[in-house]
């Protein structure tokens, strides 16, 4: 398991930022914007809109994780 992370560019509103997360991270972010139809630019812009004084990774991490969370609560093949 590669744990390091993983810089990657993306432009919010017009702007070129990096982003640094882990494989599993950026695999779950485009697996997320990719279900939901949208672009990872976008759905990068919609996180980086609410996210506050978070940094942008950790806010991406974070939403990739209560996303998983959401999933696996509606999932009916889940055993408690």
């Amino acid at each position: 398991m590669n744990a390091r992370p993983v810089k990657h560019s993306l432009t919010l509103r017009g702007h070129r930022t990096s982003v640094s997360l882990e494989h599993i991270f950026w695999q779950e972010f485009r697996r997320i914007a990719r279900e939901r139809g949208l672009a990872l630019n976008l759905l990068a812009a919609q996180i980086d809109a609410r996210r506050g004084d978070v940094g942008l990774a950790s806010a991406i991490r974070v939403f990739v994780l209560e996303t998983a969370l959401q999933q696996d609560q509606h999932d009916p093949t889940q055993t408690p």
